[in-house]
């Protein structure tokens, strides 16, 4: 076998999908693939599938048979071009923009040259080292559209991919607002008698310095909206045509720049203008300090000025001259290779603008004076050789330019954010593989021309740039948590980057937002919180591998480890329930656990902390009924969900129910996260409907959990069971008989927490033999009580165990019922015999040998009969009772057991039983 790589290259760089070309016995085939693996190659040579299962594709190749293989790459040169085209220049036009050309010189001027070096070094680390972070996240796997959206979506989850993306978008689409005003504010200074309405005068101290013209706002809103509109159309021609028209926006920009310098050099060679020196160092001396001063609102230094200039405030201005570096990876869709175009692309173009702007600190400090840099507002068209037109053309190219590459980017983002389907909202903004996000972009034309018809948008612009630092922040902290858990997935290509380095990037970008303004730090961060709540409301779930999903994956493996397996103290217990959906009877086929087994799941909470283990067994064999556990297990996940009850789901196929819960009552669970009680509803339908096979079932149970010290909770009456909006009065009545623990005082305690039980208060019932020390043991009890800051009323109630007589006492239902249980178990008994003398063997049931003794049999009944008396007599209105769970004695028939419990329990409505283990769960001491 042959194989073979080619891939066809569009000439604007942009993406085509793989061409898979297949030859067998000089026979081609061909599939066009987006993503090769595989599977993908199994059906394409027509083999059989793994199952088994026969396809209708072509027969898989014979042997002798000559397969060639041509799966097609990205060529090396159209690789470079896609670099160039699709990411350096659209960021570098989205950086270079108009601040450089009108106050980049001011702000030297103000700030000193060492300053002015510390800021674009400042601000410039911020977006160095987001490209870095960048760059490792897009070289970790193929890349999509959607740009930083994508990749911290990826990375931190849907809800915060889309709060900070959709910002993003936002800050993306006033921003082509704001260019396209610089655009026209600059074409109407340079051009007065282009405007259509009167023009104004700017006057300093009520004197007019110079007839310095302002264009009217209505000038501004109609050409801005011309212009707006021809660069929709310039956008809705496609990727190839933007492609065809940056280059003739960008290369004027930098003829201009050069033009600058140009004029800087040569501006000591003849005369110069009025504060301009030329390159001197006494010049570059006298502007190496700060000058922090009032101006007025034009910049122009007053010392009776309204704005005082200080290194935050230079911050703030400043910033935008290095945003823009996104605009490479905002058309990711459209990239040939994205994990070799964006980091190259987008680390050229900041390193190129960021060399730009220091030596261009360097330069302008050292050709004029302070006050000139801070008096001329356009020294770069003065200073430009051979005509200042040339800077007026390049301000308002790069403006044009970067306003260009802003509606270009926002729909892109826009769609992507929509693809997804998180928001069915944004359902209106799809746009398939391939194909230009129309609607995506007339939505960002329409937010354009909206802002551009303000006409000022002073108030706006800075929550602009906190939209652009809040995704440089986002793209850092993405890093950040990728980098520090290390999962086996991440293998970035690009192999410059550390998590220390996110991290600062991350907080600088923290930093500059509480620079700029604190205040519109806020309400950036409470529009992208009101976004991620609105996405966590009304989103639909997505699972996407983020970062925060390895992140707790490690932490909770930490905390295992951490637990041991050693036993859990007293004070650190919790109750993790495992309860049995489906033990008896049968439910609808859409309910896949009884509607109050999750209420009373929640009961066993405090405050719904705390982890329950849903499982249902199905009967089968594996191999036959594994995708039924697997459709059932997700219909039990979705009814615990809609439940809002913490826990997890099992299904378990096994032979037989007796089979599936000893497995789960070994196997269940991890360390000390293992279910350590076993919850299930009592099996109230066996005698009703003649399932003899229960008893055994359920008494077996019993002892598995006996052996494998597992508290049990068995649950009489769920029906009757209150929810959260069921309020109960009454009491909650304990009949302590054995030592359990705690368990049973516990219970109580987690059921007066929540709504239902609040307004009850617990009663103790101690049941004595008749002889013993009854104030002595209230006290005692009291007194335990008391320790374990338990409030409940100590009720000692004695009894004679071995008195097998029925007195006037027992309420007549019981004595019923202890009458039909008494015959019920002679008649079984009787069968047992006339079994075993007929086969000639020992009492049988249950398949194994049993050995009764009449008398003791008569002694549980008895027993049992006087337990029942006394809850009915005391506790006939109670909201619910807790009763100790007597074991089955040893060699006697399931179905005596079951005997014995059916009289226990008869004629009270709600009841738990409940044993202990072999651990306390409540202690005495702090």
């Amino acid at each position: 076998m042959n194989i073979n790589t080619e891939e066809d290259m569009k000439p604007d760089g942009s993406a085509s999908s793989s061409a898979l070309h297949i030859e067998v016995n000089g026979i081609e085939r061909e599939s066009k693939l987006e993503l090769f693996g595989f599977d993908s190659l199994v059906n394409i040579l027509g083999l059989r599938s793994m199952t088994g299962e026969q396809n209708n594709a072509p027969s898989s190749p014979r042997d002798g048979e000559d397969v060639s293989i041509i799966l097609e790459r990205p060529k090396a040169s159209d690789v470079k071009l896609g670099t160039l085209m699709g990411v350096f220049l659209p960021c570098l036009q989205n950086i270079l923009g108009i601040i450089y050309y009108i106050r980049f010189t001011w702000i030297v001027g103000m700030a000193g040259v060492g300053e002015s070096l510390f800021l674009v070094a400042f601000c410039c680390s911020c977006t160095f080292l987001t490209a870095v972070s960048l760059s490792a996240i897009a070289t970790n796997g193929a890349m999509k559209g959607g740009g930083p959206y994508y990749l911290i979506g990826r990375a931190l989850g849907p809800e915060v991919g889309v709060s900070i993306g959709l910002c993003f978008f936002l800050g993306t689409a006033v921003a082509a607002a704001l260019y396209v005003l610089g655009a026209v504010e600059t074409f109407l200074s340079a051009v007065p008698h282009a405007g259509i309405f009167t023009e104004t005068i700017t006057k300093v101290n009520g004197t007019t310095v110079s007839p310095i013209h302002q264009p009217s706002v209505h000038d501004l809103q109609i050409y801005g909206i011309v212009v707006t509109i021809i660069l929709c159309f310039i956008v809705f021609g496609g990727v190839k045509m933007i492609n065809r028209v940056a280059p003739a926006f960008l290369i004027p920009v930098l003829f201009s720049v050069l033009c600058i310098f140009i004029g800087i050099f040569a501006s000591g060679l003849d005369k110069p203008a009025e504060g301009i020196t030329g390159l001197r160092l006494k010049t570059f001396k006298d502007n190496w300090s700060s000058a922090y001063q009032m101006t007025n609102e034009a910049g122009i230094p007053d010392p009776n000025g309204s704005v005082y200039w200080s290194f935050n405030a230079l911050v703030g201005l400043f910033f935008p001259a290095v945003t823009g570096i996104m605009a490479g990876s905002n058309r990711s869709a459209q990239l040939k290779d994205t994990q070799r175009s964006i980091p190259i692309g987008t680390l050229a173009s900041q390193l190129a603008t960021t060399g730009l702007y220091l030596i261009s600190v360097l330069m302008f400090g050292a050709f004029a004076t302070r006050q000139k840099l801070l008096t001329d507002r356009l020294l770069t068209a003065t200073v430009a050789w051979p005509f200042p037109v040339i800077i007026y053309v390049g301000i308002i190219l790069s403006t044009l330019g970067a306003a260009l590459q802003s509606l270009t980017g926002a729909p892109r983002l826009l769609a992507a954010i929509a693809n997804d389907d998180i928001l069915p909202v944004l359902n209106y903004f799809k746009a398939a593989d391939g194909s230009e996000p129309h609607l995506a972009t007339l939505f960002t034309a329409f937010i354009c021309l909206g802002c551009v018809v303000i006409g000022n948008l002073d108030l706006i612009s800075p929550t602009v740039t906190m939209f652009y630092l809040l995704c440089y922040a986002g793209v850092n902290l993405s890093c950040f948590l990728l980098d520090l858990l290390d999962a086996p997935s991440w293998r970035p290509r690009w192999k410059f980057h550390h998590w220390s380095l996110s991290l600062v990037g991350a907080s600088i970008c923290i930093v500059i937002m509480f620079l700029i303004s604190w205040s519109f730090t806020i309400v950036s961060l409470a529009l992208a919180c009101l976004i991620y709540k609105y996405v966590c409301i009304k989103g639909k779930a997505g699972d996407w591998g983020d970062g925060f999903k390895s992140a707790y994956f490690q932490l909770a493996l930490r905390s295992l480890r951490s637990l041991g397996a050693n036993q859990v103290h007293a004070k650190n217990w919790y109750p993790i329930p495992l309860i049995f959906c489906r033990p008896w009877g049968k439910l609808p086929e859409n309910v896949p656990c009884h509607p109050k087994l999750a209420d009373f799941a929640n009961c066993m909470k405090k405050k719904g902390r705390g982890m329950s283990i849903f499982v249902s067994i199905l009967d089968g064999d594996y191999l036959e009924s594994a995708e039924d556990a697997k459709i059932a297990c997700q219909q039990l996940s979705t009814y615990i969900e809609y439940k809002q009850c913490e826990g997890v789901a099992e299904v378990v196929v096994a032979p037989d129910m007796s089979a599936g819960f000893r497995g789960i009552i070994q196997t269940m669970g991890l360390g000390n996260l293992k279910p350590n009680i076993v919850v299930m509803r009592y099996p109230e339908i066996w005698r009703r409907e003649n399932l003899i096979e229960i008893p055994s079932t359920f008494v077996g149970i019993i002892n598995d959990c006996i052996v494998a010290n597992k508290a049990v909770v068995i649950v009489k009456g769920l029906e009757e069971w209150p929810n959260e909006f069921q309020r109960q009065f009454g009491t909650i009545d304990l009949y302590w008989i054995v030592r359990d623990g705690g368990l049973m005082l516990l219970l109580s305690q987690l059921l007066l927490t929540k709504e239902s039980f609040e307004n009850c208060k617990i009663q103790v019932f101690c049941i004595a033999e008749e002889d013993s020390d009854v104030e002595g043991l209230k006290a005692d009890v009291k007194k335990f009580l008391y320790d374990l800051r338990m409030q409940a009323e100590v009720i000692v109630i004695t009894i004679k165990t071995w008195d097998n007589q029925v007195d006037g006492s027992q309420p007549d239902e019981s004595i019923e019922a202890f009458t039909a249980a008494q015959r019920r178990v002679a008649d079984y008994m009787s069968k047992m015999k006339e079994t075993a003398e007929r086969e000639g063997t020992p009492l049988m049931a249950d398949g194994r040998n049993v050995i009764v003794n009449e008398q003791q049999v008569e002694k549980f009944l008895y027993t049992t009969l006087k337990l029942n008396s006394t809850m009915l007599r005391y506790s006939r209105m109670a909201a619910v009772v807790l009763v100790s769970l007597p074991p089955p004695p040893l060699n006697h028939p399931s179905y005596f057991y079951m005997e014995y419990l059916d009289l226990l329990v008869e004629n009270i409505p709600r009841l738990l039983i409940v044993r202990g283990y072999r651990k306390d769960v409540v202690t005495l001491f702090t």
